[in-house]
């Protein structure tokens, strides 16, 4: 039986163009895209990639970001749902939210409580989840105001991850051993990036739903 793999996060799911013009790769760069073709058919790649969206933070700027309001419906409209990837954490980097890597990590962690109440997984069970720790900011320039101090916050945030998902018993990828984010602005991630990304999930996914 296909087996559905819900992918939520922020930009870098959405799959956003580190160039100036911050387009939207295709789907074929994108790594949810490349994680489906290497996955084949047995596997169902949903994307839910939202720039902007946080752990659980109400955006003051701009509406709908917040991850944990959406995160219900969505996973009720997606159901049944075999995997959550949950990758987010740097939006909550921004200067405007003023909160601790600890906190973002408590962040992920009412997430994950979301997900494993849900009851969207098989036969009314909870889905199971992967948890990403996404890499650290590059070089800022256009975004450097706004992610003022999220540089050094960003350093180790799968350590703070990793005292939420531990106790949980979920497990953790820190991405930062996989992909490097661009130094065009700091942010998002080149093509191979992706490539690298989904080819390292291909790997890990298929263990995870035996």
């Amino acid at each position: 039986m296909q087996k559905s793999v819900l992918c939520y996060g922020d930009s870098n799911t959405w799959g956003c163009d580190p160039a100036p013009t911050h387009n939207r790769f295709s789907r074929d760069v994108r790594w949810t895209g490349v994680l489906q073709k290497l996955l084949g058919d047995d596997y169902y790649i949903i994307e839910e990639g939202c720039c902007g969206r946080t752990t659980v933070w109400d955006d003051p700027v701009e509406v709908d970001k917040n991850g944990k309001t959406y995160l219900g419906p969505c996973l009720e409209s997606h159901r049944p749902l075999n995997l959550v990837v949950l990758m987010l954490g740097t939006n909550d980097l921004k200067q405007r939210y003023c909160v601790p890597p600890s906190d973002i990590a408590r962040g992920i962690g009412v997430l994950c409580k979301v997900i494993l109440h849900s009851e969207t997984g098989p036969d009314g069970q909870a889905p199971k989840i992967l948890v990403v720790a996404p890499p650290r900011l590059g070089k800022l320039d256009e975004f450097a105001e706004m992610f003022a101090g999220g540089d050094i916050k960003s350093t180790n945030l799968a350590s703070y991850f990793r005292k939420v998902t531990e106790p949980l018993n979920i497990p953790l990828l820190d991405a930062n051993e996989i992909v490097t984010t661009s130094d065009l602005d700091g942010l998002h991630w080149a093509p191979e990036e992706h490539e690298k990304f989904a080819r390292a999930l291909a790997q890990r996914i298929p263990d995870l739903l035996s």
